[in-house]
């Protein structure tokens, strides 16, 4: 199965969040949209499990975007020895349905978001052989996510 969205962002774990913007940004001059920091965020595994995890992350203001998303150890969310390229995401109009292919085409779910019950709801990663994750990210929340990465950088002055 190939992926219909459109290709909008990688993210990255890093062990913390603003030491990751000024490192990211002396080296290659991006510029952050507002950090989005969020106490509990309520998840569901790909066991059925509901979760409640912490949240922080943010965006590059510029394409290609870069997420920053802060370790959360004992999660979905956490440092490796190897690379910590997390994700790549993609806009989809049909998430759900989307998501079940991905599952089925041996790319299967690892964790995704839930409103009460019902999940899906609005992304789900789908763990790749290679350990690489694919997001799919309901295209609904497109206004919404476009806000936090094309805004302009702050006036230092």
């Amino acid at each position: 199965m190939t992926i219909d969205g459109a290709l909008y962002h990688v993210g990255i774990v890093v062990p913390d969040l603003e030491a990751a913007q000024a490192r990211l940004s002396a080296l290659l001059g991006v510029t952050w949209g507002p950090v989005m920091d969020i106490e509990a965020v309520e998840f569901r595994d790909a066991d059925g499990n509901d979760l409640s995890l912490p949240n922080k992350l943010c965006y590059s203001t510029t394409a290609p975007h870069i997420e920053l998303v802060e370790e959360v150890p004992g999660s979905v969310w956490e440092c490796n020895e190897h690379s910590n390229l997390h994700h790549i995401g993609y806009w989809t109009d049909s998430l759900e349905s989307d998501s079940a292919r991905l599952t089925e085409s041996v790319c299967p779910l690892q964790i995704c978001g839930r409103t009460g019950v019902h999940a899906p709801e609005m992304f789900s990663y789908h763990r790749d052989p290679l350990g690489v994750r694919i997001e799919l990210v309901d295209a609904a929340l497109r206004p919404t996510m476009e806000s936090f990465m094309f805004q302009p950088p702050a006036n230092p002055g």
